[in-house]
């Protein structure tokens, strides 16, 4: 009865966090006047993001597949690609579990020989507390993200 009493609280404190979860969703765009092949051929390096960002970046495992790792800023920021499509991949933050962000880059086909460039981030924002903090963050990212978008597109345009 003990082990069963241990297991059943085990589960609660396990499955608490879950539920106490606040999860934001970010869809940015922007459009491109090239093929989105030219777009990804120009934006879509797992470690473009130092151009379209400026961090530094380093793949510091793998080859560009699922399972790659990047270093970004210095080692501040560690993350894995755990998805990839021919114009998009998913990404995760691994070492950073409290917040569970994911991100992800695509480039989709926007009319003939338009694109349109997608960066979708989704983190649990209830660590950050109060509601004036989640916005202060979503407003953040937004505001990162939008610069990004924009110097993505310029790339993608780039002659």
């Amino acid at each position: 009865m003990k082990r069963i009493a241990g297991c059943a609280a085990l589960l609660a404190l396990i499955a608490s966090p879950a539920f106490a979860a606040d999860y934001a969703t970010l869809v940015l765009t922007t459009t491109a006047n090239v093929t989105p092949e030219k777009a990804w051929s120009r934006i879509g390096d797992y470690c473009a993001i130092k151009d379209w960002l400026g961090l530094a970046c380093k793949i510091t495992k793998g080859d560009g597949a699922v399972g790659t790792l990047r270093d970004l800023d210095n080692g501040r920021v560690v993350e894995m690609m755990v998805a990839k499509t021919p114009f998009s991949y998913t990404y995760i933050q691994p070492l950073n579990p409290s917040n569970l962000y994911h991100g992800t880059l695509a480039v989709e086909p926007d009319g003939a020989g338009h694109s349109r460039i997608v960066y979708t981030i989704l983190y649990d924002q209830e660590p950050l507390g109060t509601e004036e903090a989640k916005a202060a963050g979503r407003k953040q990212r937004t505001d990162r993200f939008t610069a990004a978008l924009a110097k993505m597109k310029s790339m993608a345009e780039a002659p």
